[in-house]
C-alpha cells in the first residue's frame, strides 16, 4: 500500500479518518511525532516548529530566515521517517516531494457552511462564531500552500484525490482512500525506495546550505542534487563554487548542478549596498499613517522595518523575536513609550532604542537617556537624520558584539 499524505480543511474529521486508516489498513501514523523527532534531533522547541508551519510569519524572517531553517529541520526529520505503509496527516503532508511516486496525496474538504454547522453541533458555538473560526483556519492553510506552492490550499494540482466529506461521510472517505492507496501503480518498489533516498539527500543538502546561510530550492534525482537560485546574487560563479563545496560533504551526493530560476537576476556592480544598516528595525507608534509613511521612506533607503501600533503590540513582537533597533514614540495609550523603553533595556540591553516623539520636552529627554535610550529625536524628523542615527545605533551594537 502507498504512503498516504492527508491534508484536510479544518473540521473535516481528518484525525478520525487518519486513525481509522491506521486501524483498518495497518498503517503507521506520522503526525505530532514528526515534530518530536525534529525537536530532539535539532534541539528546537516543538512550538516553534509548529509555528513555522501553522503560525503567522516571523516578524523579521526576511533577514533571519528562521522559518526556512525550521522547515528544513522538519523536512530532514520527515525524510528519515518515511518508508512504506505510512500515513502523514496535517500541514507536513505537503513537505513530501512530488517525485516520490508511491504517495497518494489526499485532500479532505467540505463546504464552509457545512463545517460551521459541525462546529455548532460539536462545540455548542454560535453560527457566526463558527463561520469566523472556519475562515481563520482556512486562512492559515492558504498561507501555508501559498508559501510552498504559490497556490490555494485546495488547488487540484496538489492532490491525487479530493474528497468532499459532506458527501461521503467519514466511513466513505476511509473506504475511498483505502481503495486508491491499494492500487498496484502505487505499490512500494525499487524506484520508490530510491526516491525516498533522494528525498533524504535533498533534505540533508538543504540543511547544509541553510546552515551556511544559502537559501535556495533543492531537489535530488538519483543522487544528483539540483539547486535553483531564484533571487538576486552578486557573483553567481562564486556562489556556485561555494554550493558545490558545501554539498560535496553530504553523504549520497554524486553530483551537484546549480541553475538559475525565473526570479534570478544578477546584481549590478553599481548596486547601492550599505552594509552599515541593521537587519531588524521595529517602528512603534500609535499614529498608523505616520508609521506607514515612515516605513515607506526607510524602505527607500534599503531598510525593511517591522511595525507595531501600540506598546503592548511592540512587547509581544519582541517576545517572539528581538530587533536590533527600535524607533519608539513616547505618548501612546495603554503601555506608553517610557514603559516599553524600560522593559526593553531591562530584558534586552543589547537593543538600541531611538525615541522619536512629537510631544517631548527636556525632562522627558533626560528620563529617556537615563533609561538607556540611544538617541532622542523630535517630530517632524528629517529622514536622512533618522537614517544616520539608525546607522550609528547599529555601529554601537556591532562594537559591543565585537568586545
Amino acid at each position: 500500500m502507498a504512503i498516504i499524505s492527508l491534508f484536510s480543511a479544518a473540521f473535516c474529521h481528518g484525525d478520525e479518518i487518519a486513525d481509522a486508516l491506521v486501524r483498518e489498513q495497518g498503517l503507521s501514523l506520522i503526525d505530532a511525532n514528526l515534530l518530536g523527532k525534529a525537536a530532539q534531533q535539532f534541539g528546537t522547541p516543538q512550538d516553534k516548529l509548529l509555528r513555522a508551519m501553522e503560525g503567522p510569519p516571523f516578524v523579521f524572517n526576511k533577514f533571519t530566515r528562521k522559518r526556512e531553517l525550521l522547515l528544513t529541520q522538519i523536512k530532514t526529520a520527515l525524510a528519515e521517517m518515511l518508508s512504506d505503509r505510512q500515513i502523514i496527516h496535517g500541514y507536513a503532508a505537503h513537505l513530501v516531494p512530488a517525485n516520490i511516486k508511491h504517495v497518494l496525496r489526499v485532500c479532505l474538504l467540505a463546504d464552509p457552511e457545512w463545517r460551521a454547522e459541525q462546529i455548532v453541533h460539536e462545540r455548542n458555538a454560535s453560527l457566526p462564531d463558527a463561520r469566523n473560526l472556519v475562515r481563520e483556519e482556512d486562512h492559515k492553510r492558504a498561507q501555508w500552500t501559498q508559501l510552498l506552492f504559490k497556490a490555494p490550499p485546495w488547488d487540484k494540482t496538489l492532490y491525487d484525490v479530493k474528497i468532499p466529506l459532506n458527501a461521503t461521510g467519514i466511513d466513505g472517505a476511509v473506504k475511498l482512500i483505502a481503495e486508491h492507496a491499494g492500487k498496484e501503480v502505487l505499490a512500494y518498489s525499487e524506484a520508490a525506495r530510491n526516491s525516498l533516498q533522494d528525498f533524504s539527500i535533498a533534505a540533508r543538502s538543504e540543511m547544509a546550505l541553510v546552515k551556511a546561510k544559502h537559501y535556495h530550492t533543492v531537489s535530488c534525482t538519483e543522487g544528483v542534487v539540483n539547486v535553483i537560485v531564484n533571487e538576486y546574487v552578486i557573483l553567481l560563479e562564486r556562489l556556485e563554487s561555494d554550493i558545490k563545496r558545501i554539498l560535496k560533504k553530504v553523504e549520497g551526493v554524486s553530483e551537484v548542478r546549480v541553475k538559475t530560476g525565473p526570479n534570478y537576476r544578477p546584481s549590478s556592480v553599481f548596486a547601492n549596498v550599505d552594509f552599515e544598516l541593521p537587519e531588524k528595525v521595529l517602528l512603534v507608534d500609535d499614529e498608523k499613517d505616520f508609521v506607514m509613511t515612515l516605513s515607506e521612506r526607510l524602505q527607500m533607503r534599503d531598510l525593511q522595518p517591522a511595525t507595531a501600533y501600540s506598546g503592548e503590540d511592540a512587547l509581544n513582537l519582541i517576545k517572539e523575536e528581538t530587533p536590533d533597533v527600535i524607533v519608539l514614540d513616547l505618548k501612546m495609550p495603554g503601555i506608553d513609550g517610557f514603559d516599553v523603553l524600560k522593559q526593553v533595556k531591562t530584558e534586552h540591553p543589547e537593543v538600541e532604542v531611538i525615541i522619536l516623539t512629537g510631544h517631548g520636552n527636556e525632562k522627558d529627554k533626560e528620563l529617556c537617556m537615563e533609561l538607556g535610550a540611544f538617541a532622542y529625536l523630535e517630530k517632524p524628523v528629517d529622514i536622512d537624520v533618522l537614517s544616520d542615527v539608525i546607522k550609528r545605533a547599529n555601529e554601537s551594537i556591532r562594537a559591543h558584539r565585537d568586545q
